[in-house]
């Protein structure tokens, strides 16, 4: 299998730091923001995130993991935050990739739930074959892709990067 890096560690973090400032310019007017990151990689994107607007911003960032089956999304979605530790605040639900837009429609129609005060979506890569209607407020790259491919983005220790298989 052949892997076409997409997205390198400078440019993850080049995209990281756009999207916090993007994220800060549209809830400045706010003093606090939950990024919902989806399991395992969307998490570890809020995080960068959150370092991200910790240093460029005042805003009180909350961070909460979101659980989500992606295999059999009807299942019940977790967080690692209790449903009032997020109602009325301004959240962001993050995830690395987004593909079908599955797992992301089901994350929001979760936090639909609950009485939001802002609410929008980020996400690193956007691979535009979506089959719900569901888009990223915020996005690292957007890309056409064919339904054969496959895109991956490794969070490692020592290294970030984004492929296409």
């Amino acid at each position: 299998m052949m892997k076409h890096i997409i997205l390198t560690q400078q440019e993850i973090e080049h995209k990281t730091k756009r999207i916090a400032y993007q994220i800060y310019e549209t809830f400045s007017d706010e003093k606090e923001v939950v990024l919902a990151g989806i399991t395992t990689n969307g998490y570890i994107f809020a995080q960068k995130l959150a370092d991200e607007l910790n240093v460029i911003s005042d805003l009180k960032v909350t961070l909460c993991e979101v659980k989500i089956n992606k295999q059999n999304p009807l299942d019940r979605v977790e967080t690692s935050l209790p449903a009032e530790e997020y109602t009325n605040k301004a959240l962001v639900l993050i995830d690395d990739v987004l593909n079908s837009g599955t797992t992301l429609i089901y994350g929001v129609k979760h936090f639909l739930e609950v009485p939001l005060k802002k609410f929008k979506t980020a996400v690193l890569v956007d691979r535009n074959h979506k089959q719900y209607p569901v888009k990223a407020d915020f996005k690292g790259l957007s890309l056409s892709t064919s339904l054969k491919e496959h895109i991956q983005v490794v969070f490692d220790t020592e290294e970030a990067y984004a492929f296409l298989s």
